[in-house]
């Protein structure tokens, strides 16, 4: 009898600019999803000095709330801050977009929320290879 492996709820999504890193959060992910994200996020680093990055929540179930303050995420986030110019959030849950309307301008970071991909991408300057 043959398993599979899951598919890890964070997913890259390919995109018409090296400099650009777009993400899909599909379902509940956990501290393992969120190192492997911080992983696509460090290969982008290598490349280029600063990233635009975009999330997609898609079928978003939460999180396991000790990644959320897992010490290899608290330096991900540090990085990041350092890293992002423009990070664009499409869908989610109605707190999402209040998180980040609180804390997006507390940081240096150019951030906004969208209900749909269409502006998020125009806003980010860029689009999915998968259309």
């Amino acid at each position: 009898m043959q398993t599979t492996e899951p598919l890890p709820a964070i997913r890259r999504i390919d995109t018409d600019r090296p400099d650009l890193c777009a993400l899909e959060v599909v379902g509940h992910f956990t501290a393992a999803d969120l190192e492997n994200a911080y992983g696509l996020l460090e290969a982008a680093y290598e490349e280029h000095d600063k990233i635009d990055l975009l999330v997609r929540l898609s079928q978003y179930e939460g999180f396991d709330w000790g990644a959320a303050f897992d010490q290899s995420t608290i330096r991900g986030k540090t990085k990041a801050l350092r890293r992002i110019r423009k990070y664009a959030v499409v869908g989610g849950p109605a707190w999402i977009r209040i998180v980040l309307g609180i804390f997006g301008p507390l940081t240096p970071v150019q951030t906004r929320h969208f209900d749909t991909d269409a502006g998020a991408w125009e806003w980010i300057g860029g689009q999915p290879l998968d259309r």
